[in-house]
């Protein structure tokens, strides 16, 4: 039998994807301050700027923190990253993958080329994510990826985003299934519509005010209110395994 891990944060090390800002870099400035070993993932160029302020912020810190570019819709890119996770920190306890990719758009006005890049971001990346960090884990580690709350509700306009998230309750599944035997817990997270810049550009006054509506105090999710959750199923909530928690404040549920 495998004895109870070990929840603490200190001295973990951490793949934060999507790192460079919004959720992601919450995320991964929240474990840093709780001195965890945290690698800061950026797509490229254009954000490597916001990678290093969030390393800088972990590195002022009893956390450590390095820049880790790498483009998880590649494989053998992802591969790479853990590898370099892998021998900057002699370890791995901890993968949460924020990437992620929105188009609302009616089905009927879908291109193949947005279809497969959707499918590339939020699909085949996150399994590949998932995958990687599983090849590599200790005992006791956790994953976690972030999806949407969008997978629960009845609505249009936004198939080809939700429809790319959607495989991925299947993957935290299958692989938590997969893993049993070793205290590794598999989970997703479904935020409701947060106000982030990832948002805004797919809305309008009048989408937004519905959005806002549709949740408990007549606002969107902020990121605020879902990295503590992050944190839990890091630390506490080891016990869930194999989950979607859909958190948003009443927009869906299920």
């Amino acid at each position: 039998m495998v004895s109870k891990p070990d929840i603490t944060l200190q001295g973990k090390a951490a793949f934060i994807g999507g790192a460079s800002r919004n959720l992601g870099g919450l995320i991964a400035g929240t474990l840093g301050a709780e001195g965890a070993l945290v690698a800061v993932h950026h797509h490229s160029d254009s954000s490597r700027a916001k990678a290093e302020d969030v390393v800088a912020r972990i590195n002022a810190g009893p956390g450590e923190a390095f820049a880790l570019r790498a483009d998880l819709t590649r494989p053998a890119e992802v591969a790479r990253a853990f590898d370099e996770v892998i021998e900057r920190f002699g370890k791995l306890d901890i993968s949460v993958n924020t990437a992620g990719m929105v188009l609302k758009k009616p089905m009927t006005e879908i291109t193949e080329e947005e279809y497969d890049r959707m499918f590339a971001v939020n699909s085949k990346a996150a399994f590949f994510v998932m995958k990687e960090a599983a090849r590599r884990i200790e005992d006791g580690g956790k994953i976690v990826t972030i999806v949407t709350s969008l997978l629960a509700a009845y609505t249009g306009l936004y198939s080809s985003y939700a429809g790319s998230k959607a495989p991925v309750e299947h993957f935290a599944r299958a692989l938590s299934k997969e893993l049993f035997g070793r205290n590794i817990s598999v989970n997703n997270i479904a935020p409701g519509p947060m106000d982030t810049p990832f948002f805004s550009p797919a809305e309008d006054d009048d989408s937004v005010a519905f959005h806002k509506a549709s949740a408990m105090n007549g606002d969107l999710t902020r990121i605020e209110d879902i990295a503590p959750w992050v944190r839990m199923l890091l630390t506490d909530g080891w016990w869930a395994n194999g989950r979607t928690l859909f958190l948003n404040g009443g927009y869906t549920t299920r």
